[in-house]
């Protein structure tokens, strides 16, 4: 695990020197300045992380389907079982926040390809993303920020913050009108922006891809809302992972001409072709103090051959925020 700390230290470092020549210079918004905004309004616990800071790790397999040859030459879909470590989470920097949330889920892989390879997918339970650009989610994240009277956002600030920026309003309406999940065994999670699968031929496939639940998508009910602990999500996932594996098939959808690339609070229409690719099997979790992924970054944009990323700037954006997060909480900050 040590070897795997020097390892993203030394990816952080180059990131974050990558991100104040180039990212930096090409937006207004720095992965610094949002970074700090987190700590802003969630506070700072050291050494853990500024996004997603309440989750749960887990270990276990893809097995991938080698239908997808003919859009990917990708190691993860040879057929044959990949190694998994997969980390559950809750959005935002509140350690303590219920598990009754209003807020996206989150489920990240890293898959352990042969020769060393490396594949990251970090993945949200909400189809859509809340900011098409860096500004909207740094304004956002403002916007959040407790009034020291309330200790609640200011409702003047988020009204004003949504009045202006039409971008959030898909993500915000799906949490609003989509009750939390039962269990993180019982939510589809969604990669959120469009990618690159790249077949053998070199021919370029744009897609997005959705992990759908075998246990089926179960939401609280209003009632449950009120009566559910603000802990249940781990021990629940800790629990049906006890039983047997817990799957999700991945489900990738074919874009087509006109389909948005570039903005992921777009969604894209329900009658693109869907092909399976393969099936994720959860076999165990745990908490992650001192588990295998709590070291993990996650970085999306970390990718083998075969799939690449799309000019999506809050794709192309995360790396360098993962980046400065990580250098943080690695060095006790």
């Amino acid at each position: 695990m040590q070897k795997k700390i020097f390892f993203y230290i030394a990816l952080a470092s180059l990131f974050l020197f990558g991100s104040r020549l180039s990212i930096a210079a090409a937006n207004e918004v720095t992965a610094e300045q949002v970074v700090e905004a987190l700590e802003g309004t969630y506070g700072v616990t050291p050494g853990q992380r500024r996004n997603h800071i309440k989750g749960t790790c887990a270990v276990g397999e893809f097995v991938g389907s080698k239908d997808a040859a003919r859009y990917t030459r990708s190691a993860i879909f040879s057929g044959k079982p990949v190694p998994v470590i997969a980390r559950f989470s809750l959005a935002g920097g509140n350690p303590k926040l219920a598990d009754t949330a209003r807020n996206p889920r989150g489920m990240a892989l890293e898959f352990k390809l042969p020769d060393g390879q490396l594949h990251n997918m970090s993945m949200l339970s909400t189809p859509v993303f809340g900011a098409a650009t860096a500004q909207t989610f740094l304004d956002l994240t403002l916007a959040m920020r407790p009034d020291p009277l309330t200790g609640k956002p200011d409702p003047k600030k988020m009204k004003a913050f949504k009045a202006t920026h039409p971008d959030n309003l898909a993500q915000s309406q799906y949490l609003g009108s989509n009750n939390p999940p039962v269990s993180y065994a019982n939510s589809s999670y969604f990669g959120i922006h469009t990618f690159k699968f790249i077949n053998k031929k070199n021919k370029t496939t744009l897609v997005r891809w959705q992990f759908v639940p075998q246990d089926g998508d179960k939401q609280l009910s209003d009632a449950e809302l009120k009566t559910f602990g603000p802990n249940f999500l781990e021990q629940a996932l800790i629990s049906r992972a006890q039983q047997s594996p817990a799957r999700w098939d991945m489900v990738v959808s074919i874009g087509e001409a006109g389909d948005p690339e570039d903005n992921p609070t777009l969604a894209w229409p329900d009658t693109r072709k869907k092909i399976k690719v393969g099936t994720l099997l959860i076999k165990a979790a745990m908490p992650q103090k001192g588990a295998e992924c709590e070291p993990v970054n996650f970085d999306p944009m970390v990718m083998a051959d075969g799939i690449a990323p799309t000019n999506d700037p809050i794709l192309q954006f995360r790396s360098p925020a993962y980046a400065v997060s990580f250098a943080k909480r690695s060095g006790g900050q």
